[in-house]
């Protein structure tokens, strides 16, 4: 059976800050800016990170899979929250994997999705790539300009593909268009024209041909050409050197979600393929200290996963709150108050012994009364014959919740107040107390429906480790 890609999921958060925004505050330094103060990017909330916006791409990119069947899952990304601790394993957890699945994480150039991407390909086995980048930007600086956040995903293996791979190319050169030490929080980038001029075309220009030319496929041929270059008219350019038609560049996305890192070969190629018809080529092509290019050919099973994400997509929310950006940034100092004076110590035997409720949000139900309770413990609630190890595993994130009540709370500390948090409980049996994410005000009420995301529950600033639990998102008519 073909190899190639059997789903796809993208994550895009909510917020879409206005360039605008960045440019007002900072012309009085920056008249530079004002060419580029259109449009909007997409920006993470204070709680996400590249681990989360993994979680909810690769939860879309499974909908409908067994998820036992999964046998790795890789995490790429230049922004790991953690060096030394599995970022991918983190990702398992939460997407309720077995223990048995390999884990990797893969980082130090923007080509490392797909590079990872490339390597999947190779082998029959079900592989889940994910790839996400949350990265930081000094102010009044282009690349503040630029960079938005994002998450993708594909799952790859032989079977019903929804994208047959015929091939690729990949070439390594340590070309230095841009760098950012380890421990540094800025890129230091190199000047443009000579990055256009001996890295795109010159580097990328010449795998894209000798790709083609390797698989004795022409440039004509190609339906939809994805090339991750964010500058404009470069991809057109490149294009052109292979025989590629204009019209066949994808749009780089720029203006609404912007320069997403590593994510951004793979969510221009999910984007593609959203509105790609069966038997199409398309041509996927990175850049970052080399490049890849990788060939597909489209099949009849992409219309219902198709489908399938569009039920999934969100349109965004316009924000013009430039200084709650940096503060979530960690770039604005503010007086957070004595109430943000807590210990958040995650004591590591504690996330051990209960790694499953609390990353993965298990609970239980009981085999004699079928009821659910959270979090799961050796004795089922409402049962009188209080026998212990009747409660079996039972997944909650993938179910629907409703508010029975909640609260708006500006008084305890929330770095995006107020702190929303309330009882909720799900469909089919157990309730919890939880915090509400992406919330603004009159959005939530008793009776919302609500869907449960994998968020940072809090940073313990003193040891340098972040906490990750599950909050409640509304679910929203209408989003697209």
């Amino acid at each position: 059976m073909p190899s190639g890609i059997l789903s796809y999921g993208l994550y895009i958060p909510r917020r879409r800050l206005q360039r605008a925004s960045i440019y007002d505050t900072n012309k009085w330094f920056a008249p530079g800016l004002a060419g580029m103060a259109k449009g909007e990017k997409a920006i993470g909330n204070w709680d996400e990170d590249s681990v989360t916006m993994a979680v909810e791409a690769g939860r879309y990119c499974m909908d409908g899979i067994d998820r036992s069947s999964i046998a790795s899952v890789s995490l790429a990304s230049t922004t790991l929250p953690f060096v030394d601790r599995s970022n991918a394993g983190i990702v398992k957890e939460a997407l309720n994997l077995s223990d048995n699945v390999s884990s990797h994480d893969r980082t130090g150039s923007l080509r490392a999705a797909t590079s990872l991407l490339m390597q999947s390909l190779q082998g029959d086995d079900l592989e889940l790539c994910l790839a996400a980048d949350r990265r930081k930007a000094k102010v009044a600086s282009v690349e503040e300009m630029n960079y938005g956040d994002a998450a993708a995903g594909f799952l790859t293996g032989s079977g019903n593909v929804i994208a047959k791979y015929l091939g690729g190319r990949s070439k390594t050169i340590d070309f230095v268009d841009h760098y950012r030490e380890t421990g540094a929080d800025f890129d230091y980038a190199w000047e443009a024209r000579f990055v256009r001029d001996e890295g795109y075309q010159k580097i990328l220009g010449s795998t894209i041909v000798d790709a083609l030319r390797e698989l004795a496929i022409s440039g004509e041929e190609i339906d939809h050409a994805v090339i991750a270059v964010p500058v404009k008219a470069v991809p057109q350019k490149l294009a052109k050197v292979a025989g590629i038609a204009p019209d066949a560049v994808a749009d780089i996305s720029m203006a609404t979600i912007g320069d997403t890192g590593v994510t951004h070969p793979l969510l221009m190629l999910a984007m593609t393929l959203q509105h790609a018809k069966p038997g199409e080529k398309v041509l996927l092509a990175s850049f970052g200290q080399g490049a890849d290019v990788l060939v597909f050919e489209t099949t009849e099973q992409l219309q219902a996963v198709n489908e399938r994400q569009a039920s999934y997509l969100r349109s965004g929310l316009a924000d013009s709150n430039y200084a709650r950006y940096l503060f979530h940034r960690g770039m604005l100092e503010i007086d957070k108050g004595m109430r943000a004076e807590l210990d958040e110590k995650q004591p590591g035997t504690s996330l051990s012994r209960d790694r499953k409720t609390v990353l993965g949000l298990i609970g239980g139900r009981c085999s004699q009364t079928g009821v659910v309770q959270f979090p799961k413990t050796d004795l089922a609630v409402n049962t009188e014959s209080r026998i212990s190890g009747t409660l079996e595993d039972y997944p909650l994130a993938d179910r629907v919740a409703k508010v029975l009540s909640f609260t708006a709370d500006r008084l305890a500390y929330s770095p995006d107040p107020p702190g929303y948090y309330g009882m909720i409980d799900f469909e089919g049996g157990g309730r919890m107390t939880a915090e509400f994410a992406d919330i603004e005000e009159g959005e939530v009420e008793v009776g919302t429906q609500m869907r449960m995301v994998f968020r940072i529950k809090s940073f313990d600033e003193l040891r340098g480790f972040r906490k990750y639990f599950w909050k409640a998102i509304p679910i929203r008519r209408g989003d697209c």
